[in-house]
C-alpha cells in the first residue's frame, strides 16, 4: 500500500490528473506542453573581461535557457584547432560575480587545457535574462548548472558522456546539489565554495544558529517584501562596502581588493556594484543545498585555501560527500579570494589531472 500511495503521490507531483472523466483525461493525454526557445539578449560584441584574451583559444558567446524558461548568457572556449567530441565544463560563480571575472579565468584556463568550457551569467543576472533583476535561488540556480548540461549535451562538438562543472564561491555549494541531482554530470569541482544555505540561516560561523536570530531575519526580509511590493521596485542591498571602514573585518579587505579595484572590478557585477534585492536571500533560509550530497556517486574534488574564512563550508562539504572518488584539496597560505584570479595559487595542474582521470581528453 505504502508503495501505491507513493506512486499515486508521484505522478499528483507531476500534474497528472486523476480524473473519472474520460473525455478530460483524453484531452490531457493529447494536450503538447511546448518546449522553451532562446530569448534575444543584449550580448556585448567587446572583449571585456578582467583577464587577457588568451591566443590558444577560440572564444565566442552563446545562449542557452534553462527549464524555468529564461535565457542564459555564456562565453564559450574551445582549443584551437580542436576536432571530434570533446569533454566539456561548465563554470559559474563566484556569488555576485560575472562570467567576465573568475569564471571566465577558469573555463579559458581549462580549455587552453584541452576542455571546451562555458563560463555563464546565471539567472537574473550579468548578461543572462530573467527578472526581477539581482536574484538568488538555490533551486533556479541549481538548474541553471543543469541547463549548462543540456546545452553542452547537444552540441555536435561535445561528448555528452564527458560533461564536467566547476562551482566557485557561492556556486561552488550550487555545483554540489547540481551533481546530488544530474546524473549527467561526471566530475564535479567546488573552489573556495560557500554554502549559501548555511551561512544565510546561521551566520558566519554557525553564531547565529538559533531560532530566535532566524525568526528576527524572517521577519526583517518580510517586511522588506511589503516595503518593495508598495513601492513597486526591489531595494538592493548594496554590493561589497565602500567606502571601506578601517575596522572591516579581513575577509571584506579581501573582497574590496578583487571586487572594487582594477583587479577585478566589472561595471556589471552585483558585488563591484550595488548588489543583490534586499530580499534576495529568503528562498535560501529554508533550504539545504547539501542534503544529499553523500548520494553523489560521481568524483568531486573540493578545492579551498588554508587561510580563507570560507575554509570551513568546504570541509564540512566534504565531509558529507562518500567514495573514493572524492578529493580535498587545501592550498597553502591562500585566502578566499586568491582563488579567485591568482594564477600563482590557484592549482589547476590538479584540477586539470582530476577533470582528465573522469573525463578525459583526446
Amino acid at each position: 500500500m505504502k508503495t501505491i500511495g507513493r506512486i499515486i503521490g508521484l505522478a499528483l507531483l507531476s500534474g497528472i490528473a486523476f480524473t473519472s472523466y474520460g473525455k478530460e483525461i483524453q484531452k490531457m493525454t493529447d494536450m503538447k506542453n511546448p518546449g522553451v526557445k532562446d530569448g534575444k539578449l543584449q550580448l556585448t560584441t567587446e572583449w571585456d573581461k578582467i583577464f587577457p584574451k588568451s591566443d590558444k583559444v577560440d572564444h565566442c558567446k552563446v545562449t542557452f535557457h534553462n527549464r524555468f524558461g529564461i535565457t542564459l548568457a555564456a562565453d564559450l572556449y574551445k582549443p584551437k584547432n580542436a576536432k571530434g567530441k570533446l569533454p566539456a565544463i561548465a563554470v559559474s560563480g563566484p556569488f555576485g560575480a560575472v562570467k567576465e571575472q573568475s569564471s571566465g579565468i577558469y573555463a579559458q584556463q581549462l580549455a587552453e587545457r584541452g576542455f571546451l568550457t562555458i563560463a555563464f551569467d546565471p539567472s537574473f543576472t550579468g548578461e543572462s535574462g530573467g527578472t526581477p533583476r539581482f536574484v538568488a535561488s538555490p533551486d533556479i540556480n541549481t538548474e541553471d548548472f543543469s541547463a549548462a548540461v543540456d546545452y553542452l549535451s547537444n552540441r555536435p562538438d561535445v561528448d555528452p558522456e564527458r560533461i564536467g562543472i566547476v562551482g566557485i564561491c557561492g556556486w561552488g555549494g550550487m555545483a554540489i546539489n547540481a551533481a546530488a541531482i544530474d546524473t549527467r554530470i561526471k566530475a564535479t569541482v567546488a573552489v573556495t565554495m560557500y554554502d549559501m544555505t548555511r551561512v544565510t540561516a546561521n551566520g558566519y560561523n554557525d553564531a547565529d544558529d538559533n531560532p530566535q536570530a532566524r525568526r528576527k531575519l524572517r521577519q526583517t526580509l518580510n517586511a522588506q517584501r511589503t516595503k518593495d511590493y508598495a513601492a513597486g521596485y526591489y531595494e538592493l542591498a548594496g554590493g561589497v562596502i565602500d567606502p571601506l571602514p578601517a575596522d572591516a573585518p579581513q575577509f571584506v579587505k579581501e573582497y574590496y581588493d578583487h571586487y572594487k579595484t582594477k583587479r577585478g572590478y566589472h561595471p556589471r557585477s552585483l558585488n563591484s556594484n550595488r548588489g543583490w534585492n534586499k530580499t534576495s536571500a529568503i528562498s535560501f533560509l529554508n533550504a539545504k543545498l547539501l542534503a544529499y550530497a553523500g548520494e553523489i556517486e560521481s568524483p568531486v574534488m573540493v578545492v579551498h585555501g588554508e587561510k580563507a574564512h570560507s575554509r570551513y563550508f568546504g570541509e564540512t562539504a566534504f565531509k558529507m560527500l562518500k567514495g573514493d572518488n572524492k578529493e580535498l584539496v587545501i592550498v597553502p597560505d591562500a585566502v578566499h579570494c586568491d582563488l579567485y584570479d591568482n594564477m600563482k595559487l590557484i592549482p589547476f595542474d590538479r584540477i586539470d589531472g582530476f577533470f582528465r582521470k573522469y573525463l578525459g581528453t583526446k
